[in-house]
């Protein structure tokens, strides 16, 4: 009886053991596709900061991109011409100088020195000639060239106080991320409660890849 009851046991288990490694595998995969765009933004921003242009073109659809920075930027200049009377000729003509800036700052943004900026809470403002910055913050810092050794001043003359403000940073910009939807998911930054926040769209492809693709500008809440 023992020994007929035995392969009906066995088979038990194995059930038993298969289901529950199933079960593992299935939660598994669940919970790495949820963590996929966290991953994703993480890898992203490495590459920026790294200046990585060929992960980079794996994690920013820089076609996408490009169409977002265009139409946000031509908002952002609309709501700031309107906002001063555009019924006044000579704002309008800043407007269209304005308008001909756009493309060069979108160019500018839509590179590896852009991504770096744009995910480490320096956005485009819309200003003429505006480029994003060579290094941003949490980038190691470069080694400036040793200037000149300079004649040390007498012991009499006193050195100018420095403002307290100068030898403080400025405040990094509060971030939150979070899913707005199966297929996009948002990172927004804020400065203060006065500036309005912006944020960086990406957006799912496939089950576990997720991409750059829009940055929003124009969120006054």
């Amino acid at each position: 009886m023992t020994a007929s009851s035995s392969p009906v046991f066995s088979r038990r288990w194995l059930k038993r053991i298969t289901i529950a490694l199933v079960a593992i595998f299935v939660v598994s995969l669940l919970g790495y596709a949820y963590a996929s765009p966290y991953i994703a933004l993480n890898r992203i921003k490495r590459a920026a900061d790294a200046r990585d242009a060929a992960t980079l073109n794996e994690y920013v659809d820089y076609p996408a991109l490009r169409t977002s920075l265009k139409a946000e930027v031509g908002e952002m200049l609309e709501k700031r011409i309107g906002a001063q009377h555009s019924s006044n000729p000579l704002l309008l003509f800043g407007a269209a100088i304005g308008a001909a800036l756009i493309g060069p700052l979108v160019d500018a943004y839509a590179t590896p020195n852009g991504v770096a900026a744009l995910l480490n809470g320096m956005p485009p403002r819309g200003e003429p000639g505006e480029r994003p910055p060579a290094t941003v913050a949490g980038e190691p810092a470069q080694q400036a060239p040793s200037a000149p050794a300079q004649p040390a001043p007498p012991a009499s003359a006193p050195m100018p106080a420095t403002p307290a403000s100068a030898a403080v940073p400025p405040a990094r910009p509060q971030s939150t991320a979070r899913y707005r939807g199966i297929n996009e998911f948002v990172v927004t930054w804020r400065h203060s409660a006065d500036e309005p926040r912006y944020a960086a769209v990406l957006q799912r492809h496939g089950l576990f890849t997720w991409k750059l693709a829009a940055v929003e500008l124009n969120d006054d809440n």
